[in-house]
């Protein structure tokens, strides 16, 4: 096994193709496919499922990936300390919720290391996919939020793709509300107050049951539903059509403007956000990194 060999794999797995990894790596598809075949003789398992569709990472080629990975970012550690190597452009992946306080510490991260060339990754994607994500190590961490209604599903889920969740904060449940709305003078609001009013949530595809819903006490029934993908268009809808959200209350003036408030929603529950990664997983400098900017963050705006 040698150091080449692993980024021939953690390549293919990027790219999903031989023929997309070939090109990146500047070698013949039929060398890559032998070298990966020999590696796979040697550690005797099946890193790729060959298909009529393409290659897929098999389930023991997860777990390889994984530990190719850290080898790699350790090996680039050593050639750039003791060889004098130039730096190889950083790579980091997060696939979060919809938090602002992810995006801010995601650009910390970058500034810390970005210099001349990066390529940083964030995913503000649906909850099965974050899981998904980080167990294949598509994303380094994933962020995302637990309640008494969800919490015995979601972290069965992460603990059988062999993941582990980390709680940063607990928070009670906030409505995100336009500035101009007509409930924005009140203190808090109860449930009665915004019946009228427009649910705004985001969309989680195949995964729509309220198990995977980013917004907590999705089971009520409300009269007026609209799903979205992205924030810029929920926010866009909760300014246009005086709609809400239901969220951890914590929300960037920077990124979002002044334009949307939180107000405490008058219920009884909680959401315990948190992060998740690879069980036994050493971080990356840049997963470090991207830690202690999301507790920074964290700490500065829900204090």
């Amino acid at each position: 096994m040698t150091l080449q060999q692993l980024k021939y794999v953690v390549t293919v797995a990027e790219k999903g193709t031989i023929s997309e990894a070939a090109k990146e790596l500047f070698i013949s598809q039929p060398s890559l496919t032998n070298a990966i075949k020999e590696l796979e003789n040697e550690m005797q398992i099946t890193i790729f499922n060959r298909t009529n569709k393409g290659i897929v990472v098999s389930g023991v080629g997860d777990e390889f990936l994984a530990y190719a990975r850290q080898v790699l970012e350790q090996a680039s550690l050593l050639e750039e300390k003791f060889l004098n190597v130039k730096k190889q452009s950083p790579r980091f992946s997060v696939s979060t919720q919809h938090y602002s306080f992810a995006v801010n510490a995601f650009v910390d991260v970058i500034r810390e290391f970005g210099g001349d060339s990066y390529d940083f990754t964030l995913r503000e994607t649906q909850t099965y996919e974050i899981i998904e994500d980080v167990s294949r190590l598509k994303s380094e961490i994933g962020i995302l939020y637990t309640s008494s209604k969800n919490e015995e599903l979601i972290l069965k889920l992460i603990k059988q793709n062999g993941l582990v969740f980390e709680e940063l904060f607990v928070a009670k449940p906030h409505v995100f509300i336009s500035s101009k709305h007509p409930l924005a003078d009140r203190e808090a609001v109860s449930l009665e107050d915004l019946e009228s009013y427009p649910y705004l949530s985001f969309e989680q595809g195949d995964y729509n049951s309220f198990y995977f819903s980013e917004e907590i006490l999705s089971t009520l029934d409300r009269n007026k539903n609209i799903k979205v993908r992205d924030r810029a268009t929920l926010f866009n809808l909760a300014v246009g059509l005086n709609g809400y959200t239901v969220s951890t209350g914590i929300i960037s003036k920077e990124l979002n403007g002044e334009n949307i408030i939180a107000r405490p929603l008058l219920v009884e529950e909680h959401m315990s956000v948190g992060i998740i990664k690879l069980k036994d997983m050493t971080l990356s400098r840049y997963g470090k990194a991207y830690m202690e900017a999301l507790k920074r963050h964290v700490n500065l705006e829900v204090g």
